[in-house]
């Protein structure tokens, strides 16, 4: 069941700024990452389906509902975290969760009570006197405290420490387990890689790749380094027909990248050489991403 729709969102702000004919599919119950660098259009999409934005082409909708159409419906009851967090400084953290709770008719306070402790939050303090961090905090807690079924989340982490990063990691893990459907947009390679289900990477406005998240893992060649305990053996080597990815003599040691199926062929030829140290580079989501920026083309196993 599809809970978030993107239908061929086009905004386009002059200069090549916008996004042109994106369209993303969210299921219930999904993790969906959407992955690109600053300016990419993370946020002009996400702005589109909370209804902030009118499209200038295509459409957006949560729940069935177009997004600008009934945009003060669904900021009722899909859980928000902005990229830029604009509090009232005149407040302190409780007077703002307490307007956003009646805002929001959230009656029971367990969950917040829980939220406030997971992410060790005292908001008895005056929102102007409060660090970046505390005040991303502050958002985070806003955002998750009426326990929405839905959760669109712009750079959650960004401004929070790395043990708060964790902390926030593991939290949209325990929600995804208990069913929420969650669009996260991102640049961290970490974050996305560790809660999302589905991924998508923008670039230029544009949606180049499309991917589950188990697919890059499993289908992707495997990238070895094979570290000789002798030069014969390396010079020997490195003379074979396999695709190195780099070669360094004064370390004895090579790269090697090969399709899985192909590992046993590998495998074979090193029983002929002296092997000081032999481990495998994982393949990472960084890895797959930076080939849009390095090449312009996606890599060999997952389509974009």
């Amino acid at each position: 069941m599809t809970v978030i729709s993107v239908d061929h969102l086009t905004k386009d702000y002059g200069h090549g700024r916008g996004v042109f004919d994106v369209s993303i599919q969210v299921n219930k119950g999904e993790c969906y990452g959407f992955l690109g660098p600053n300016g990419a259009g993370k946020t002009t999409t996400i702005r589109h389906l909370m209804g902030f934005s009118k499209p200038e082409k295509g459409s957006t909708a949560i729940s069935g509902m177009d997004s600008w159409k009934n945009s003060a419906t669904l900021k009722n009851m899909v859980g928000y975290l902005p990229g830029e967090v604009t509090l009232p400084a005149g407040l302190s953290g409780t007077g703002f969760l307490r307007m956003m709770g009646q805002m929001r008719h959230v009656e029971n306070d367990r969950y917040l009570k829980m939220l406030l402790e997971k992410f060790d939050l005292d908001p008895n303090v005056s929102i102007k006197r409060m660090s970046l961090g505390v005040k991303r905090k502050l958002a985070v807690v806003t955002a998750f405290m009426q326990d929405p079924d839905i959760l669109i989340l712009d750079e959650p982490t960004s401004g929070l420490d790395p043990v708060m990063q964790e902390t926030f990691i593991e939290f949209v893990k325990e929600e995804k387990e208990r069913g929420k459907t969650i669009f996260l947009s991102s640049h961290i390679f970490h974050e996305v890689d560790a809660t999302c289900d589905r991924i998508a990477i923008i670039r230029d406005g544009k949606i180049v790749s499309e991917f589950q998240s188990e697919e890059l893992k499993q289908k992707h060649d495997r990238i070895y380094r094979v570290t000789f305990a002798d030069e014969i053996s390396y010079m020997n080597f490195v003379q074979k027909p396999f695709r190195f990815t780099s070669k360094n003599k004064g370390k004895l040691r090579a790269r090697v990248q090969m399709e899985a199926d192909r590992v046993g062929e590998l495998m074979n030829c090193l029983c002929d050489y002296n092997i000081a140290d032999f481990i495998e580079i994982p393949f990472t989501l960084e890895d797959y991403f930076m080939g849009f920026y390095d090449t312009g083309h996606h890599f060999k196993g997952v389509s974009a």
